[in-house]
């Protein structure tokens, strides 16, 4: 099986050094491999992604000598793809609409017979929108999905609690965890939850297409940053779901500043194309996040 890796930006800001030390170490992989690296835009937040954004990925990417073959898989183009994917989801059963606010959220969780739990979306939602019976009908539009957790489970052949689902893990997440990654029924419901499939301004999120964008690209390694270990989980539960290969994921630290925070896209003192304009080389980029030859 040839190898595949893919590095996946938003064109939301200038990409950092962060940026380019999980691309690089995906399209390292890929030519270490003889296979391929693709690049993918995830442009679905459509009220922040900007053309030019998008322009200077390209730009900075090719200085730093990445190459991926065109065309570029673009989320803006693949809404019907997403939209098939609810509709499956939808007519099983497992999907239903919440109109919680953010703060109708933390305030039921935080009821004295719940107890806050964090999960990879923020708090664990506490299932105030959830159907004792699945709805049926036609799927609803531009009103947020979840996906109901415990009948996913079911669905998946997870049946009681200690029952499991797999994936291996080349890298590591936050607190070392690598090989045979494990997550039991009881985890997923519990410390994963209800998460959001469809946004109201989006007809989908992150988890639901990167999940089928992956499964479509034929994506064999994931590599990507460890703070999206723990959402591993969904994706994972959402491939068994989907009867979609699940892909080998090498989690890798992420690149912090002097103090110890990680660096985001408004951090434009270390942008990378603040560095090209300043005359440093590509060479000189890989050294600074530690992948020099």
């Amino acid at each position: 099986m040839t190898l595949i890796t893919r590095f996946a930006p938003s064109p939301t800001g200038p990409l950092h050094l962060g940026h380019a030390y999980s691309a690089l170490r995906a399209y390292d992989l890929a030519q270490s491999a003889g296979g391929v690296f693709l690049l993918r835009i995830e442009d679905i937040d459509l009220s922040r992604a900007r053309p030019a954004w998008e322009a200077q990925i390209y730009e900075d990417l090719s200085w730093l000598g990445v190459s991926w073959p065109e065309p570029v898989m673009r989320q803006s183009d693949r809404r019907a793809a997403y939209s098939d994917t609810l509709d499956h989801l939808w007519a099983r059963g497992l999907l239903y609409p919440c109109a919680c606010r953010r703060a109708d959220i933390a305030a039921a969780a935080s009821a004295p017979q719940e107890g806050v739990s964090l999960g990879p979306d923020g708090i664990v939602y506490p299932g105030t929108c959830r159907p004792f019976t699945p709805i049926t009908g036609p799927r609803p539009q531009h009103i947020p999905l979840r996906l109901d957790m415990r009948r996913a489970c079911d669905h998946a052949g997870l049946q009681v609690a200690d029952d499991l689902i797999t994936f291996t893990e080349k890298g590591a997440g936050p607190q070392g965890e690598t090989g045979r990654i494990t997550l039991t029924r009881n985890m997923l419901v519990h410390e994963v939850g209800d998460v959001i499939l469809s946004r109201r301004d989006m007809a989908t999120s992150y988890h639901l297409s990167v999940v089928v964008d992956d499964a479509d690209q034929g994506i064999t390694d994931v590599v990507r940053g460890e703070d999206l270990f723990e959402a591993t989980g969904i994706h994972v539960i959402l491939q068994r779901l989907l009867d979609l290969h699940t892909p080998v994921y090498r989690h890798h630290p992420l690149v912090r500043d002097a103090t110890g925070k990680r660096l985001a896209k408004r951090d434009d003192a270390r942008a990378i194309h603040l560095f090209r304009t300043e005359g440093a080389s590509p060479a000189e980029i890989r050294k600074m996040v530690g992948l020099a030859p």
